[in-house]
C-alpha cells in the first residue's frame, strides 16, 4: 500500500508539471507560434487546421471530416484532392431540422453562444444510402453532449444539417462516440468534469476512473457492464456489433470487450503509450494512435489484429515544432493522415 501511495504521489507531481493540454487532453492555451507549414519529402501536411483531434473519412473517400479541439471550434471538411478545408458547422449553409422524436431528451439546437465556441472532440460517421450519412460529434461547452448531423455527401463539399443531441449524464466527460446499427451510440467517459489533480494523477497511474456509456431513444444513457477502465478514449466495433475495441489512455493499454454476453468477456493488451483513438484500417486491422509523454515526447501508431490482438508498430515519431501529440490515424488512399489535439496541421505520411 505504501508503494502504491508513493507511486500515486509521484504521478500527481508529474501531472502537475505537465502542460494543461497534456494533463487532460484539453485544448491548447498559448505557447510559441507554429512554424510555417512547408511540405518536406515523405513528410507532408494538411495545413490550415485548428487542433484537429479526430478524423473520419466520408464514404467514397473524397472528403475527410475533422473536429476542432480549440477555439473557435466547429466541424470541418477537408477535400482529399486539393487539401482545402471548409467549415461545415456552424456555417451560413448549415441547416437545423430537429428530430425530437429520436433525440427525445435534447433541449434543442445549439444557440449562438455555443456556436461561437463549439469545441469538438471525437467524431464518427454512420454510412447511409444515396449519399446521405449521419455524423456524430462529441461537444464540450455550454453542454457536454453528442451532437448529431445529417450529412449530404451529394454536394461539394458535403453539407451538414443538425438534427439532435444527447446531453451527457451527471459529470461524465465524453471523449469518443461510436454509432450503432439501431440508431443509438456508445461514448467513452474519459475524465469526469470537475475532477481534481489527485484523481487525474491516480487515473494516469492506471486506476479505473471511467467507463463506456450507451444511449438509445426512449432509454437514455446506461453504463456498459465490464467497461470500467482507466481514462477510456477511442473505440471501434466489429461488423457484427458483438465486440468493442477500446483504447485506454490512463494505463496505456487497449482492450477487447464482448457486447450482450453475461458475464462480458474482456481481453487486455499493454501498449506502452497513451492510447488515444482507434480506427479500422483497410486490411481489417485496427489503427491505434497515441502519445509518448516521456521527454522529448512523441507520437506512436500501431496496428492491432482484432482476433489475435497482435500489435505491430507502424510509426514512432518524436515531437517537433511542426507536429506533435498525434491522436488519430485514418488511411486515405495510399497515405496515412494523423490528427493532433494541438497544432495547425495534419501529418501525412505514406501508408505502409
Amino acid at each position: 500500500m505504501k508503494v502504491l501511495t508513493l507511486l500515486a504521489a509521484i504521478v500527481v507531481i508529474a501531472v502537475i508539471a505537465l502542460p494543461i493540454g497534456i494533463v487532460a487532453q484539453g485544448p491548447p492555451r498559448g505557447g510559441p507560434a507554429a512554424p510555417p507549414c512547408v511540405q518536406a519529402g515523405n513528410t507532408q501536411y494538411v495545413c490550415g487546421q485548428v487542433s484537429p483531434e479526430d478524423l473520419g473519412v466520408v464514404p467514397g473517400g473524397e472528403w475527410v471530416v475533422s473536429t476542432v479541439y480549440a477555439a473557435p471550434g466547429g466541424v470541418r471538411i477537408i477535400n482529399v484532392k486539393d487539401k482545402s478545408t471548409t467549415t461545415a458547422y456552424p456555417s451560413a449553409t448549415a441547416k437545423e431540422q430537429f428530430d425530437n422524436k429520436t433525440y427525445d431528451t435534447c433541449p434543442g439546437a445549439p444557440n449562438d453562444a455555443m456556436k461561437a465556441n463549439m469545441q469538438t472532440h471525437g467524431a464518427a460517421i454512420k454510412e447511409g444510402r444515396n449519399g446521405q450519412h449521419t455524423l456524430y460529434v462529441v461537444h464540450h461547452g455550454q453542454r457536454e453532449s453528442i451532437e448529431v448531423f445529417q450529412m449530404n455527401a451529394n454536394v461539394r463539399p458535403p453539407a451538414l444539417t443538425w438534427i439532435g443531441c444527447a446531453v451527457a449524464p451527471g459529470q461524465v466527460g465524453l471523449n469518443e462516440v461510436l454509432p450503432l446499427a439501431d440508431g443509438g451510440f456508445i461514448s467513452t467517459d474519459f475524465l469526469a468534469r470537475g475532477t481534481d489533480q489527485g484523481a487525474r494523477g491516480r487515473a494516469m497511474a492506471g486506476e479505473n476512473n471511467g467507463a463506456l456509456w450507451e444511449w438509445h431513444t426512449g432509454k437514455g444513457w446506461a453504463k456498459i457492464p465490464g467497461s470500467e477502465s482507466s481514462m477510456p478514449n477511442g473505440l471501434e466495433i466489429s461488423k457484427d456489433g458483438k465486440t468493442l475495441y477500446v483504447a485506454t489512455w490512463g494505463d496505456q493499454a487497449f482492450f477487447r470487450l464482448s457486447l450482450g454476453q453475461n458475464p462480458p468477456k474482456r481481453d487486455n493488451v499493454k501498449l506502452g503509450f497513451r492510447a488515444d483513438n482507434v480506427r479500422w484500417a483497410p486490411d481489417g486491422t485496427l489503427f491505434v494512435t497515441g502519445q509518448v509523454l516521456e521527454q522529448p515526447g512523441g507520437t506512436s501508431i500501431v496496428k492491432i489484429h482484432p482476433g489475435t490482438l497482435k500489435v505491430t508498430e507502424i510509426l514512432k515519431r518524436p515531437n517537433t515544432p511542426e507536429f506533435s501529440n498525434g491522436t488519430v490515424t485514418v488511411q486515405v488512399g495510399k497515405e496515412l493522415w494523423v490528427g493532433t489535439f494541438r497544432g495547425d496541421r495534419l501529418l501525412v505520411v505514406p501508408a505502409p
